[in-house]
């Protein structure tokens, strides 16, 4: 398998991703939105602890489908608010955490109104290239 992570030339140079991600690969791995849910299905309490829990389910997930945060080739991030201090909170949380790896691909972090359960701050949409 092949990832190839450019930017082009005459684009920005964005903070930790990439605007382009090229994958050659055999088997392509979808994630469910990952939400901020224990395995009881309860809500996580607080912005960053849903971000904590949304990247240990990331990493079950993954784990489970035999793909590694290196080989994430697109990311897109839902946090329910319109301040950019809490957005910038969690691409940090993000991409210093155990799946920051998967980051550094084509990624969107988006401030949207609502997100599917009661009290969900954060959601995390992940594919993955395989070979």
């Amino acid at each position: 398998m092949t990832i190839e992570r450019q930017n082009p030339p005459g684009l920005h140079t964005p903070p930790g991703y990439h605007h382009v991600t090229v994958a050659v690969s055999s088997r392509t791995v979808y994630l469910a939105g990952q939400c901020p849910l224990t395995p009881d299905g309860s809500v996580v309490d607080g912005l960053l602890p849903q971000v904590d829990q949304v990247v240990a389910n990331t990493a079950a997930a993954l784990t489970f489908a035999g793909a590694t945060p290196a080989e994430v080739v697109r990311t897109v991030i839902y946090v329910v608010t319109s301040d950019r201090e809490e957005l910038s909170a969690v691409w940090d949380r993000l991409t210093e955490s155990e799946i920051g790896a998967a980051f550094a691909s084509a990624s969107t972090l988006l401030g949207v109104a609502q997100l599917g359960y009661p009290r969900q701050l954060v959601e995390l949409d992940v594919t993955a290239a395989l070979d």
